[in-house]
């Protein structure tokens, strides 16, 4: 028989990403990504993360707000397969599910007291477009949510850098300083589809409030213009 549940959305997260092309493919892969977790009126409560400072890092569960739509199919196209290949949608971090529900494990830099906003969470390393919807916050507990001998399928085990990235330096200092090494994680992470592959292309991402133009040759990436917002 099926059930339905209802979720409330309890904070919203604030990135430098307003669209999904270019966000890392999981979380922690670029730990110099910043970002805001914001709670709803209604979750303001500073006794709500009473403790929540003395944890390194913790877990969000969020909701694929782009990917929600009606019925499922239970294979997926993985792009860093290719495009072609079908996986098992429970084999996968895919988006398209039955219930379109993300789940990252992020860096706590800090909890700040915000004398509007309440309790605000200083994250790193999340991989969440912004205005995101959370439905919740729990710690990370390193003793029992850490498996180093875990196997990892057909997925990716290394957050080294898949591409070298070519940011010239008058191109570089047009962005903001705090805004840098983010960004040149993002772009060494190849935030091109796994299946566009196209020499000479040039590819646009928005970050931060710049719009980034870059093409990839081989194993190199190569900024060619950085338009502010």
């Amino acid at each position: 028989m099926s059930q339905s549940v209802t979720m409330q959305v309890i904070a919203r997260i604030h990135s430098d990403f307003p669209a999904k092309f270019g966000i890392p493919r999981q979380s922690g892969l670029v730990d110099a990504l910043k970002a805001t977790v914001v709670f709803e009126p209604e979750y303001r409560n500073p006794e709500a993360v009473r403790g929540l400072e003395g944890y390194s890092h913790i877990w969000l569960l969020w909701q694929f707000s782009e990917a929600v739509r009606e019925g499922w199919s239970p294979t997926v196209r993985p792009p860093r397969l290719g495009g072609n290949t079908r996986m098992g949608v429970f084999a996968t971090r895919s988006p398209f599910r039955p219930n379109a529900i993300g789940l990252s494990s992020v860096q706590l830099d800090g909890v700040e007291q915000h004398p509007k906003l309440g309790p605000v969470l200083h994250v790193c390393g999340a991989d969440l477009m912004d205005g995101t919807p959370i439905f919740d916050v729990k710690p990370y507990l390193p003793y029992t949510d850490a498996h180093p001998q875990a196997t990892g399928g057909f997925a990716l085990s290394s957050k080294e850098a898949v591409l070298s990235v070519d940011f010239p330096q008058a191109l570089l200092h047009a962005v903001a300083p705090e805004h840098r090494e983010g960004l040149v994680g993002v772009l060494s992470q190849d935030p091109r589809p796994g299946y566009q592959n196209t020499p000479g292309r040039i590819y646009k991402m928005s970050f931060a409030g710049y719009e980034v133009h870059f093409t990839v040759e081989g194993s190199r990436l190569t900024v060619r213009r950085v338009i502010p917002g």
